[in-house]
């Protein structure tokens, strides 16, 4: 069995190629039977999408990178050379010291972060849903969640960690004198768009409004922190209202574009407007960037923010990678074992045979009125010299150092006394 995986994430992508390869959570499943489909042997396949990365996990008879990564390209629209000088590409002990890594937060943007094990869940069960989970990589997977829990446990890795969230707060703070004295609005109703209410509700700001495609969802966000629910058809004509924008959604087209910024700027008389897009794909077309009176920051603008904490935590990760080590270890020893399990099946299956051979016949003689422990004898008998033909017949077939050969395999699986 050979495991591989490849994708692309906020160390070698730039944004907007990132957002070509973004899949919400219900694209999944149809994308994962696309994968299989495309390939010569359909391999086991997860994909786990985030705002940071889209990696393809896949588990089969043998390695295809090659046509996982031509697969993806097209999917994406791109070509594949493109794609692949933006891409790594992992194999067996490497994507299970990747996968663990990833599910610890040690390959996050903010070193450290617990989002990304949520995420990871929700992919895995998005694969098993799709039928496209398969033994080896639910190993993979439940170790990685394993792992991920010693090293939380056990290390520091998330202390002092710097959300996107937090660090959208923190940027605001440098642009306005009093975050008590604006209002804000939040597009989407998803994890991140939380994360940012929380951070900013701390902050007792004027107003905090939730804009949403689904009202319902926006509504139950909402009344955690007392704030208003927006339709999001009427966010065009609403935008000027507002001091701080925070977007993600899973759209997959901008929500808020230049001309819509532009004549809110103007209702605004040109006050300043903090802008955040942590969606991938863009929630707000990039050319708003360039306007004088934005400030705006995207996933990959808030790096150099999240970072700030990262040297205080190099002990932990080094405590983390051991744990890690011994995690790999463990994954490629159980692969080991995985590759004995079609002889100790075919083992079973001719014990099995002979067994019921045995006793098919021990019955006979026992409906012809024959002696019981002379059938029970000759069915013991029988057994074993059917489980000792082979090994009998190699130490008298061959030339001598096949049976030396032979001779000393059967010492050792025979003739072992216990310890």
């Amino acid at each position: 069995m050979a495991v591989w995986a490849l994708g692309i994430n906020h160390t070698t992508a730039p944004l907007d190629l990132r957002g070509r390869f973004a899949f919400a959570l219900d694209q999944i499943g149809p994308t994962l039977h696309g994968l299989r489909g495309a390939l010569p042997r359909p391999p086991e396949a997860a994909i786990i999408s985030t705002c940071n990365r889209t990696e393809i996990y896949c588990a089969g008879d043998q390695l295809e990178i090659v046509p996982t990564l031509d697969w993806l390209a097209h999917s994406g629209g791109v070509s594949p050379a493109l794609l692949r000088s933006h891409t790594y590409a992992l194999e067996d002990g490497q994507v299970a010291r990747h996968a663990f890594r990833v599910a610890s937060g040690l390959d996050s943007m903010v070193l450290g972060e617990p989002q990304i094990l949520g995420q990871m869940k929700d992919a895995v069960r998005a694969a098993e849903e799709a039928g496209a989970l398969g033994t080896t990589l639910n190993q993979l997977f439940q170790r990685s969640f394993a792992v991920a829990k010693e090293v939380r446990t056990s290390t520091e890795i998330g202390a002092h960690s710097i959300s996107m969230a937090a660090a959208s707060v923190r940027l605001a703070g440098q642009l306005f004198e009093d975050l008590s004295d604006i209002r804000v609005l939040f597009v989407g109703a998803g994890e991140m768009i939380e994360l940012a209410a929380t951070h900013f509700a701390a902050k007792n700001p004027k107003a905090m409004v939730i804009a949403n495609r689904s009202l319902d969802r926006g509504e139950k966000l909402a009344s955690r922190f007392g704030a208003e629910v927006m339709r999001l058809a009427d966010l065009p004509s609403r935008l000027h209202e507002f001091d701080a924008v925070v977007s993600c959604t899973a759209s997959t087209l901008p929500l808020i574009g230049l001309g819509a910024v532009e004549r809110a700027l103007k209702l605004r008389r040109h006050r300043p407007m903090f802008m955040v897009d942590l969606a991938v794909p863009r929630d707000i077309e990039p050319e708003v960037k360039a306007l004088s009176d934005v400030y705006l920051y995207t996933v990959d603008d808030l790096a150099a923010v999240v970072q700030t904490a990262q040297a205080n935590r190099q002990a932990a990760v080094a405590e983390a990678e051991v744990i890690i080590d011994a995690g790999v270890q463990s994954f490629l020893h159980w692969m080991d074992q995985r590759r004995s399990v079609p002889l100790i099946q075919q083992l079973n299956a001719q014990a099995d045979e002979w067994r019921n051979a045995e006793i098919a016949r021990a019955r006979r003689q026992l409906a012809k009125g024959e002696d019981v422990d002379a059938v029970l004898e000759a069915m013991a008998k029988g057994l074993t010299q059917k489980m000792l033909h082979g090994a009998l017949a190699e130490l008298h077939a061959g030339d001598a150092a096949a049976r030396e050969r032979a001779s000393d395999a059967i010492q050792h699986f025979f003739l072992r006394k216990e310890r």
